[in-house]
């Protein structure tokens, strides 16, 4: 499988691996049939057992395609909700063990998952084959990506890995710990993956100029005020309270 570096802004490579094509087409399929299998719920709750239809027509046109376009909204609005909720996931994505990831590191934004569902609109258009743009797209690209990955600057990562991501972000602590900065659950696993890994590699290098500027940034993104004064105990901290909280959830 591909292996794909993703340079932080801190200048931290991670490793991931890219999610294969045939897992991606596995993903798309499952949640393909999700969507199927709510259409087939919709159909059979109020146009077979309610006979909505009779009411429809008795309608004028414009008012039944309103209540038809509003109960099948969601299967169109499927991935770009999912994906915003699930912070990279949908059904089918959750079940293969993938995930959407932005190729600066950071947990994708509304935008991007609203540039990858336009372009999904585009590759999915059934004048174009239903999909093979994006299949071709992903099979000649190095990072695997569709149309929309690349417009959005994002890819999509297996999360199949030996090695859990809770063994590389979260930090020791006993049972009498008591966590000081409860809003470090603001911060997802990736930012902790971060932070961690540049944290490590700045000690390593006596770099305290990028420590204060990761500890400057800690502060900027979750609102969280150093209480101790020194950077880099600041940031063991800010591990340390993830970590509690992540394992006490």
């Amino acid at each position: 499988m591909n292996q794909l570096t993703i340079n932080t802004t801190q200048n931290v490579n991670i490793n991931f691996t890219a999610a294969s094509v045939g897992d991606r087409m596995l993903a798309s399929l499952i949640d393909y049939i999700v969507k199927i299998a709510y259409c087939f719920m919709i159909w059979y709750l109020f146009f077979y057992w309610l006979n909505l239809d009779n009411i429809i027509d008795n309608m004028d046109n414009w008012s039944g395609f309103a209540i038809i376009i509003l109960l099948f909204f969601p299967v169109l609005i499927y991935s770009l909700v999912l994906e915003s909720l699930w912070e990279g996931q949908t059904i089918g994505k959750k079940i293969i063990k993938t995930k959407v990831v932005k190729l600066d590191g950071y947990q994708a934004s509304f935008g991007d998952y609203l540039m990858r569902w336009l372009f999904r609109i585009l590759e999915n258009n059934p004048t174009l084959l239903f999909g093979i743009i994006g299949i071709i797209a992903m099979a000649s690209s190095s990072k695997i990506q569709r149309l929309g990955d690349m417009a959005s600057g994002t890819a999509v990562i297996s999360l199949k890995n030996n090695v859990s991501i809770s063994s590389t972000i979260l930090t020791d602590v006993g049972d009498a710990y008591v966590p000081i900065y409860q809003n470090v659950i603001k911060l997802s696993d990736n930012d902790m993956r971060i932070i961690k890994e540049s944290f490590q590699k700045a000690r390593a290098k006596a770099d305290y100029e990028t420590i204060r500027k990761l500890s400057a940034k800690i502060e900027k993104v979750t609102g969280i005020k150093n209480q101790s004064g020194n950077e880099s105990d600041f940031i063991k901290t800010v591990l340390k309270d993830y970590s509690y909280y992540t394992q006490n959830m």
